[in-house]
């Protein structure tokens, strides 16, 4: 049972870590580009409409936010038929335009299921008569040294970029782009393509063009290519912004349009940058980071009690310390996670020694037992006002944390030390009182280790784990290590 919660605990957590991005160790940072379009245009004092093109998902990156500056004109993003753009408008505008399109993205390698949009029938491609006949040879040429789709683009790639292209390449490229080339070449093939246009993301650069790339269909799939280098798929530093479907740039109701792009990158923790796992994603099941924050903040705290409970076991079973009960050192721990620790074992110590001066007297009263507790709770809640009054006047506001110490237990941890006084004596209490509060201070050194914070709070099934060694430890039957010394004279006679 416990290897199961063990794996358990350790398969979701890596599956949380793989599909939110959530970091393993806090204080994680990741490098975040900051891409910025800039469309400038001269209206011509009537309606205008601008259509970009903007990126949906594009492979090995995620969008993590977008906006849009453009004042006095109308913005929303469109989708449509798998083509995601953002439109301006206004009613009137002239002189010179200026619109802006941000977009924050991080490298994202895992892998998003596209729906694959199927190649459209190929359109007719005319060559005026001396570009019909170097096309042909070409193709012809880049056939007999080919077997699939891919092989094809690569040969007419090489037959395009030679350092000295032959005469037919030279010819085709004096009037035609090289995209635009091999984009004819390859239609006339009958291979399916698709014109698409990517970034190179380098740091603090300005006014940077989009690069043509194309996208050549073969068995089932669109295998990305550059037409200038000939390099297949996508290169690691390249964003692609464009695939596909309409222009990248439309604007009625002016001219002279042009678009360019400046990046920037920049560092953000990587919290900031968790996926919020939407609508039935089994996620949401075990994350927390969608409740509301004083929700959270209680969950933080809560989440740290199974290794506060380990420490218990640990200290209890295997090392052999007494304590006043098991859930006190727990209590404690986590009150010194609110007062940090100085001051709580120092307002710990004085309210209960004070309410066992107080106790002591009510056991001359012969009270009940549920009387005395009571009456005990409504002393320390005196008590515990006091010293936050106190410690307000006297400028200390660390008096004010007190509060947060669970009176009911701390009336109880008094009421049991008083008993057990009686019954076993000073030494006893002593044994006792003072283990609880060495394993509360052991608990409390593993509470607020950052690392635990942030593996408890971010990963809440790692819980398992604690709770897999407390049935372990549970099964323990040997000695104790403090009892080793007693005897330690026992196994010299055995020798």
């Amino acid at each position: 049972m416990a290897l199961l919660l063990v794996i358990i605990a350790l398969t979701t957590s890596a599956l949380r870590h793989i599909h939110l991005n959530v970091p393993l160790l806090p204080n994680e940072d990741r490098t975040v580009w900051l891409i910025e379009a800039r469309i400038d245009f001269y209206a011509e004092g009537e309606p205008v409409t601008v259509s970009l093109d903007i990126p949906d998902q594009p492979p090995g990156y995620r969008v993590i936010s977008e906006q849009a500056a453009s004042p006095g004109y109308g913005y929303s993003i469109i989708a449509r038929s798998g083509d995601r753009r953002g439109e301006w408008s206004i009613r009137s505008a002239s002189g010179p335009q200026t619109l802006y399109y941000k977009v924050q993205v991080v490298a994202d390698k895992t892998p998003v299921q596209e729906p694959l949009e199927l190649p459209v029938e190929q359109t007719s491609f005319f060559w005026d008569e001396s570009e019909a006949l170097a096309a042909g040879q070409l193709l012809e040429s880049a056939n007999s040294t080919s077997s699939t789709p891919e092989s094809l683009t690569r040969e007419l790639i090489k037959l395009l970029t030679a350092s000295e292209p032959e005469q037919n390449a030279a010819l085709l490229l004096s009037s035609h782009s090289l995209v635009d080339v091999l984009d004819k070449l390859l239609g006339q093939a009958g291979v399916p393509t698709r014109l698409s246009m990517g970034l190179e993301l380098k740091d603090a650069r300005r006014r940077q063009p989009l690069v043509p790339l194309i996208e050549v269909y073969s068995e089932g799939d669109w295998v990305l290519f550059d037409p200038a280098t000939g390099n297949q798929n996508l290169p690691a530093d390249l964003f692609l912004w464009h695939q596909g479907g309409q222009s990248l740039l439309d604007v009625e109701g002016g001219r002279d349009s042009s678009v360019s792009f400046s990046m920037i990158n920049q560092t953000l923790p990587a919290l900031d940058l968790v996926e919020t796992p939407q609508g039935s994603n089994a996620f949401l099941l075990l994350g927390i980071h969608h409740l509301p924050i004083e929700e959270q903040s209680m969950f933080k705290i809560l989440l740290l009690m199974p290794v506060a409970a380990l420490v218990v076991v640990f200290m209890r079973v295997l090392i052999g310390v007494r304590t006043s009960g098991t859930f006190m050192p727990i209590l404690i721990a986590i009150a010194f996670l609110q007062t940090a620790l100085v001051p709580g074992l120092t307002s710990f110590i004085s309210i209960v020694a004070l309410g066992l001066l107080i106790r002591g007297y009510l056991s001359r009263l012969n009270l009940l037992l549920v009387a005395r507790i009571a009456t005990l709770v409504v002393i320390v809640v005196f008590i515990m006002g006091f010293f936050s009054i106190a410690g307000y006047h006297i400028g200390l506001n660390t008096g004010m944390t007190i509060t947060f110490f669970p009176m009911i237990i701390i009336a109880w941890t008094i009421e049991r030390i008083s008993i057990l006084w009686e019954e076993e004596g000073w030494y006893e209490v002593l044994i006792q009182g003072g283990g609880s509060l060495a394993v509360a201070v052991i608990a409390y050194a593993f509470m607020k280790c950052p690392i635990i914070n942030h593996l408890t709070f971010n990963f809440p099934e790692l819980n398992l784990v604690p709770l897999a060694l407390i049935l372990l430890l549970g099964q323990y039957s040997g000695y104790r290590l403090s009892e080793l010394s007693r005897f330690r004279a026992f196994d010299k006679e055995l020798l």
